[in-house]
């Protein structure tokens, strides 16, 4: 090749365009909204349960998924603020994991895809469509713990065969705190026991509530569902130990803490379930098409140091059903 046409062959390679090679764009990580009207101290091992459940989908906190927390503090006022904060923020998942904060949130978006948890009946609250088919951008996890709290009345009536009468704690600010009260009294009635009823929407009014139990003459107090009794077990297990109130609840961290008895499904479990949902709505499926996931186990467990505390003696036949027993 002679110079002349060597150089001309240079100068226009080195004028032509350069092409592009073929580059796979950088997706941008996803957003999860988690809301929940209790707190972030009491809920922390459920959102450990939340976050397992995301990595068994393969989605990491910190890692290739952000979540956005929102905590109402037990102010359920401040939920609706709280979860437009998560629309305008355009997150690719609400987490509502609280019946009040999944009520607010399916006001509040019929696009951003909505898992919740809720320990009522989705269709009874308007959630889903049904259970199978939730249809919309809705599904979730129930534990259906209310339907099982007549059942918790029947096993405090057997923990203390003496008792005429018996007390309920809910808290009026939840909107399912009428359905429970009814749900209960109906219970009561069949069981020929007298039902009094306690309310609390802050730890000191749940202090003053525990306080005034004696006044009632029952004989044991059954706690209704509420995210703010759900992150504050501890306390209403020394709270029922200080004042001497045999007491009955739906989770087993109730009795962990030092409470006396139990009956319900697992609330790290339904959290976990929800992470998995939320996990699968972030790789493309559709909430509609994900059937609602029920909670089919519920535990009994029953704390003899409790038992002891307290002066009740636990009856045999109980102890023989109780799925543990805490010595």
């Amino acid at each position: 090749m002679r110079r002349r046409e060597f150089i001309a062959l240079v100068g226009g390679a080195a004028a032509s365009p350069l092409v592009a090679l073929p580059s796979r764009a950088q997706q941008p990580t996803p957003v999860i909204g988690f809301l929940n009207g209790s707190s972030a101290d009491g809920y922390a091992p459920m959102v450990a349960a939340f976050g397992r459940g995301l990595k068994e989908m393969g989605y990491v906190e910190g890692q290739n998924v952000k979540i956005e927390y929102r905590w109402a503090e037990g102010h359920y006022d401040r939920l609706p603020e709280l979860v437009n904060d998560l629309i305008r923020r355009q997150v690719s998942v609400i987490a509502a994991t609280s019946t009040p904060a999944n009520l607010v949130a399916k006001k509040a978006t019929s696009t951003i895809p909505i898992v919740f948890t809720t320990s009522s009946d989705p269709v009874q609250l308007g959630l889903v469509e049904s259970l199978n088919k939730p249809g919309a951008n809705v599904t979730g996890v129930t534990q259906l713990n209310v339907e099982v709290g007549p059942k918790r009345l029947e096993l405090a009536r057997e923990l203390i065969p003496s008792a005429t009468a018996v007390a309920l704690l809910i808290n009026p600010e939840n909107p399912q705190a009428d359905a429970v009260l009814k749900n209960m009294q109906a219970a009561a009635l069949s069981l020929g026991l007298q039902l009094s009823v306690l309310r609390a929407s802050s730890e000191a009014e749940m202090e003053t509530a525990f306080a005034s139990f004696a006044s009632l003459k029952a004989g044991i107090l059954t706690i209704g569902t509420d995210t703010l009794f759900n992150g504050r077990t501890e306390k209403l297990a020394s709270l029922a130990v200080r004042y001497g109130v045999p007491t009955i609840y739906q989770y087993n961290q109730f009795t962990a803490n030092g409470g006396l008895m139990s009956y319900g499904g697992s609330i790290e479990d339904a959290y976990r379930t929800t992470g998995i949902l939320t996990g699968r709505i972030l790789k493309g499926d559709k909430p509609a098409d994900l059937p609602v996931q029920q909670s089919t186990k519920v535990q009994l467990i029953v704390n003899l140091k409790a038992a002891k505390a307290l002066g009740v003696t636990v009856p045999l036949s109980l102890l023989g059903r109780a799925d543990e027993v805490i010595e």
